[in-house]
């Protein structure tokens, strides 16, 4: 049975990538009008209490026990934290005569979570910062990880555990993930206390992960709901304040608590996001589109190069050495008078020659190329979407005049630009 969809003039790849892209949008359209487009969720689930938050750590240490496949001599700075860590053991070693190589210099960064105190662990990863092949097999040398106010809040150690490996060598080898990267869980023990004192706190202040002014009168009315009386507002489209003393809790991580688990409907906002990369299209079910008319063309320009063979006028191929007239390297004199004398004297003849061989003459030949370049225009496929259209018309649509990806991507910004999709389009 014949397809009722056109074929893809740009070949299986833009073809299966096609397939592909349509595929992924068909099975969202699916799934947007499966459910509501509005959902409802926790409160915990969309914000986030503002000074209640992570913080970034940072390291540099060594990287020891590695099977020769660490740093060479060139990295000259992993030579001199060598001797550095040998020199604090009561070694002193001069850097300019060291050759290891199953040392490496690496980062190391963690993330310590809120209300950290000393003695908790936190995992870490191991970068290699010089030109080592693997951190395979190595053990990470104690080092002071720093957040940023330059402060020591945790010291690293330990085994390191690489999810890929290398083998074979430059000329024929394999590499699986990066083994240059890996990751020492527990790795980590927090020596400063970075904990918040929430009861120190007068107002609690929620934060919307996706700011909206629905969402946060929302957020409050259900908080003031909940309780009976006015202890939430939202100030804009980010920030519900919420006042400890009218909430009469008895503390403010019971209040806390609370607050995040309580429900509430969002109204998902309209939105596409686009990457043009990967061909991913993501479309929200509740995308709506005013009378809008597409015209889509394929335009296919074809270009082949194919070689003939041509005479080269005024050389000829000699004596089956493929010399041309002119001289050979055996002769003294110049090659033309000595073919000159052969003819003369019969010499050159079908079944002799000199030295008994065959002699072969004629016009040398080279490849010559010949370049053809074919256009061709198909008709323009239409198609139109009516007055309140959705994610499902707008992808069996598509499907229909046969577009890619790419074409996908240009028909939407072109119809943004119109004013006919009334949703926001956002580009990768």
């Amino acid at each position: 049975m014949r397809s009722p969809y056109p074929a893809s003039k740009f070949g299986p790849r833009a073809a299966a990538f096609t397939l592909c892209a349509v595929a992924v949008l068909t099975a969202l359209a699916q799934s947007a009008f499966a459910a509501t487009p509005n959902r409802s969720v926790l409160v915990r689930d969309i914000t986030t209490v503002q000074g209640v938050r992570d913080n970034m750590l940072v390291g540099y240490g060594l990287v020891v026990g590695l099977s020769r496949t660490g740093d060479s001599q060139q990295t000259y700075f992993t030579v001199q934290t060598l001797a550095n860590a040998m020199q604090r053991m009561g070694v002193l070693i001069t850097p300019g005569t060291v050759e290891v190589k199953n040392v490496a210099a690496v980062f190391i960064t963690a993330t310590l979570p809120p209300f950290a105190r000393p003695g908790a662990r936190v995992d870490v990863t191991v970068s290699s910062v010089g030109d080592a092949k693997s951190l395979e097999g190595g053990v990470l040398l104690m080092s002071a990880l720093h957040g940023p106010d330059g402060q020591v809040y945790a010291e690293a150690q330990g085994p390191l555990v690489v999810g890929g490996y290398s083998a074979g060598g430059s000329a024929n080898g394999k590499q699986v993930n990066t083994p240059t990267v890996g990751v020492i869980s527990d790795g980590a023990i927090v020596e400063r206390d970075t904990a918040v004192d929430l009861h120190s706190f007068k107002t609690i202040s929620l934060l919307l992960r996706n700011p909206d002014f629905t969402t946060a009168r929302q957020i409050a009315d259900a908080i003031n709901q909940d309780f009976g009386r006015a202890v939430a507002s939202a100030l804009d489209s980010t920030r519900i304040d919420i006042e400890v003393a009218q909430a009469g809790e008895s503390s403010v991580p019971v209040l806390i608590s609370r607050v995040q688990n309580l429900s509430l409907v969002v109204h998902t906002p309209a939105r596409i996001v686009v990457n043009e990369r990967t061909g991913t299209i993501v479309l929200g079910g509740d995308v709506k589109l005013t009378p809008v008319s597409v015209i889509h063309g394929n335009l296919s320009i074809e270009v082949v190069t194919s070689y003939a063979v041509a005479p080269v006028p005024g050389i000829d191929v000699t004596g089956g050495h493929g010399l041309p007239r002119g001289g050979g390297p055996e002769s003294g004199r110049g090659g033309g008078q000595v073919r000159q004398d052969e003819a003369r004297n019969g010499a050159s003849n079908p079944g002799g020659g000199q030295g008994g061989g065959a002699t072969l003459e004629g016009p040398a030949a080279a490849l010559v190329p010949e370049t053809n370049v074919t256009a061709g225009d198909s008709a323009a496929q239409t198609m139109r979407l009516d007055d309140g259209a959705n994610v499902e018309e707008l992808v069996n649509g598509l499907h229909a005049i046969g577009t890619t990806a790419r074409d996908v991507v240009a028909i939407l910004q072109a119809i943004k630009a119109e004013g006919g999709l009334q949703a926001d389009l956002e580009v990768q």
